[in-house]
């Protein structure tokens, strides 16, 4: 059985740190690692959720949107592992949204996002991809491939203004 995580808070010195390249795409301890990412991630309510937030500093990261409590709107998409992923390209169109992180608890805020991205990671099976992604899948990628870089959606807020707790979020849905 695929274990589930604990997830690193807020403070957690791993969250701030720039995560290593993952150099063998197969090896077995990288597998069960996704693994544990999808199982952490659907468990938690997470439409995305990145390796260092479960305390292991790869540069790597599980999309996953689908709607739940949480993300009650999501588009519905199978679980993405994503490898040593980039953006090869992105939108002139920023648009802010609501995010919110399992690292952070009980907070969302509004985040300026590229609309459009191309991407570029490697699967599970070690196969290179290139996607475009827009909108709520895009806005997961980036988030999630910030985490990579020891950013938080927090760090990207134009103003205090735009943070808010989870109860008011909830009166805006």
């Amino acid at each position: 059985m695929t274990e589930i995580k604990e997830i690193a808070q807020l403070g957690n010195p791993i969250l701030r740190d720039r995560a290593n390249l993952v150099k063998n795409v197969t090896d077995k301890s990288i597998q069960s690692l996704i693994d544990s990412l999808m199982a952490t991630a659907a468990s938690a309510n997470g439409v995305g959720i990145a390796a260092p937030q479960i305390s292991q500093s790869y540069r790597l990261f599980i999309v996953a949107s689908r709607p739940n409590p949480r993300y009650p709107h999501a588009p519905e998409m199978e679980p993405t592992p994503t490898i040593n992923p980039i953006i090869i390209s992105h939108s002139d169109e920023i648009v802010k949204d609501w995010e919110g992180c399992l690292s952070i608890p009980g907070l969302r805020g509004l985040v300026p996002r590229y609309r459009a991205i191309a991407v570029e990671y490697t699967d599970r099976y070690g196969k290179v991809q290139q996607r475009e992604l827009t909108d709520f899948v895009a806005r997961i990628f980036q988030h999630e491939l910030d985490h990579l870089d020891g950013i938080l959606f927090c760090d990207r807020l134009e103003s205090t203004r735009d943070l808010f707790t989870e109860q008011e979020y909830l009166k805006r849905l």
